[in-house]
């Protein structure tokens, strides 16, 4: 248990001065050694309520954010028996930070760093512990400016894995007003083989399961919602058996298996979601949430002049501070489909719009990339792109890897966990053994 992590200097006496003053001096000397160290202790709380992520959860109910609730009965617990592991929170800009306070359940670390970090990649040390023995870690006197802090696990202290109740940050922040509005959607595509859970193999039923145990606000998906031609008995004996049980709360767009119905093109799919995926009275529509402006787009029909004009149209109209588009064919993938340039005019769009995310399905891996234009030029005004097909149908190899690719993924299944809030926005690929994969940057809207 660490209480205080510096000491302060030792106490002298100046020589020479009368008997009464140094009798004072000695007696205030005495007390403010008696006294814990107090750098910081002027500093507030600055990462309460601040957007979390972790290299993974034991359970959905053990999210990072149950470290930064001020609650002390809940707690963040990663998976058991592996390291390293690391809990990290989002401070907002220019956060100076002077004291870190660790309250770990059981399930302790006996070595860990806490470092800092400007933007979420390259990591400063300020703390370094190799004889931990739980309970609490009072971290004072620390110096460090960042966005970023993490506690890093190098070593499990018992069996299990890692646990804190808190994680308190201390120091203070810059002008930019706090995010606030925060909350979270899953996201995937190429989702309903035509299987279902009494077959162990089958992966959609698992990919639902994690995506109600992370409990977002609502769920999108990036189209071939159901394979193999998306008839509405197809749709009606596996998507619904699984994704099904939160289509209410689902955004959906099309893929191309949607277009394969011998009833019709988006017959199925429309007869399924009705008017969930048809608000508009087309396959092509816009939303809310908080801050966010999303449009979610039928890129079956990119070249169709009616959608062209409403997507214009709609960003034209838009009051939104951040802006998110989600549909099937990426502009730009290392998958078995590549590159898709039928996307190419509506990025154009969005680039010149100051859209920030573009979520896609269509390769069955999860990959995100660097912000970048249509052109495939990096720009921190350019557009994230997330491909993140990995929702149940049969992975795709990883084959010719694009510029501005960032991470690849092939072969766990699983969802893409997005944490927005009026001002960010970050997210982690969890796998359906909950273990997270991947964690992205935290972007700023432009």
């Amino acid at each position: 248990m660490r209480l205080y992590a510096s000491v302060p200097p030792p106490r002298t006496t100046t020589p020479h001065l009368p008997l009464v003053l140094t009798a004072v001096l000695l007696l205030v000397g005495g007390l403010l050694l008696a006294l814990p160290d107090r750098a910081g202790a002027a500093d507030a709380v600055i990462s309460q309520g601040r957007p979390a992520t972790s290299s993974s959860v034991e359970d959905a109910t053990l999210g990072p954010e149950k470290a930064f609730d001020g609650v002390s009965t809940t707690r963040w617990a990663s998976a058991e028996g592996s390291d390293p592991q690391w809990i990290r929170v989002d401070l907002g800009p220019s956060a100076t930070v002077s004291r870190v306070k660790l309250v770990w359940e059981a399930a302790y670390a006996k070595a860990y760093r806490i470092e800092i970090s400007a933007d979420g990649t390259s990591w400063t040390r300020l703390a370094t512990e190799t004889a931990g023995n739980g309970g609490t870690d009072d971290w004072t006197g620390l110096t460090g400016t960042g966005r970023h802090l993490r506690v890093y696990g190098t070593a499990r202290g018992t069996s299990y894995g890692y646990s804190l109740h808190t994680v308190e940050v201390y120091g203070t922040t810059g002008s930019t007003t706090p995010p606030t509005g925060a909350f979270t959607i899953v996201a995937a595509g190429d989702i309903a083989a035509r299987c279902t859970a009494s077959s162990s193999s089958c992966a959609h039923p698992r990919t639902a399961a994690l995506a109600r145990r992370i409990a977002p606000s609502f769920y999108l998906t990036m189209g071939d919602n159901q394979y193999d031609d998306a008839m509405i008995s197809d749709f009606r004996a596996y998507y619904d058996k699984s994704w099904g049980a939160f289509k209410a709360r689902t955004r959906p767009v099309p893929g191309n298996h949607e277009t394969y119905d011998p009833a019709g093109p988006l017959a199925g799919y429309k007869a399924y979601f009705g008017s969930i995926a048809y608000p508009q009275g087309k396959p092509y529509y816009s939303y809310d949430q908080g801050n966010w402006h999303f449009v979610a787009l039928d890129s079956n029909s990119f070249d169709d002049p009616a959608q062209i004009q409403w997507l214009k149209d709609d960003l034209a109209r838009n009051a939104k501070g951040c802006v998110a588009a989600h549909f099937h064919h990426p502009l730009y993938s290392s998958g078995g489909h590549g590159n898709d340039p039928v996307s190419k005019p509506v990025w154009k769009i969005l680039y010149e719009a100051g859209a920030d995310l573009v979520l896609n399905g269509h390769d069955h891996h999860y990959e995100r990339f660097a912000p970048q234009d249509h052109n495939g030029k990096a720009t921190a005004n350019g557009i994230v792109e997330i491909v993140g097909g990995m929702g149940g149908a049969e992975p795709y190899d990883i084959e010719t890897v694009q510029p501005n690719s960032q991470k690849r993924i092939s072969g766990p299944y699983g969802v893409l966990k997005l944490d927005l809030t009026d001002t960010t926005f970050t997210w982690q690929y969890v796998g359906t053994d909950d273990k997270v994969k991947d964690s992205g940057p935290t972007y700023t809207c432009h």
